[in-house]
């Protein structure tokens, strides 16, 4: 029984490692929409796995690792909510895969798209010809949205952390001069002020970082 102590404590700290994560950064990798999600879980679990049943690794040195770890997410959790150069680069950008009806070919090819996946997926949404799409786009967790030809609503951020959805402008034949401009008209200087924004019928609802009283 007292060979089994080790492990128990492993699993024990990493049982506890993996619930401070979870509820100090938040409950997006519990579904991820990130490749930063997908890594941290990846990661985290093979620490866990793979050090749980390895003798040769103390308990001291486990919690060592799991600490350099933690820290290592921290830290990058905080530079992309802090820079959105580093938030790109970490979690990339929406892609736009169909545009006024036309397959761009180019970067479904560049991000690993196949016709068969594509056509998949769109079948999957009830959609069966590509011409009747104004704009798919490849979101960072690898699933569509998908804007039809002739949609009222478009069902897509106007604003998402700050940044601009140039892609949408463009469908409504808008521009960030006219984005600003809507935001000024409801009190806030700047687009970077806002949480998220949502194009609805020509109405635009916000929501800021700070809640105003």
């Amino acid at each position: 029984m007292i060979i089994y102590i080790p492990i128990i404590i492993k699993l024990g700290l990493g049982i506890v490692c993996l619930i401070v994560q979870i509820n100090l950064m938040g409950k997006g990798n519990l579904a991820p929409s990130s490749a930063m999600d997908q890594v941290q879980n990846y990661v985290l679990g093979g620490i866990i796995g793979g050090v749980i049943y390895n003798e040769s690794i103390t308990v001291l040195q486990f919690v060592l690792v799991l600490i350099i770890w933690t820290l290592l997410v921290f830290i990058l959790k905080f530079l992309k909510e802090n820079n959105r150069l580093v938030k790109r680069i970490i979690d990339g950008k929406p892609i736009t895969l169909v545009h006024n009806g036309t397959v761009n070919v180019r970067e479904c090819l560049r991000n690993g798209v196949s016709a068969n996946d594509l056509m998949f997926k769109l079948r999957a949404n009830g959609i069966y010809e590509v011409e009747q799409l104004k704009r798919v786009v490849l979101e960072q967790n690898g699933q569509l949205t998908i804007i039809q030809s002739g949609d009222e609503n478009i069902r897509y951020p106007i604003i998402v952390d700050g940044l601009a959805n140039h892609d949408l402008l463009e469908i409504i034949s808008k521009d960030s001069e006219w984005l600003e401009s809507k935001i000024a008209e409801q009190g806030f200087t700047k687009i970077s002020d806002i949480y998220l924004g949502e194009y609805l019928s020509g109405r635009i609802n916000l929501y800021a970082y700070d809640i105003k009283d």
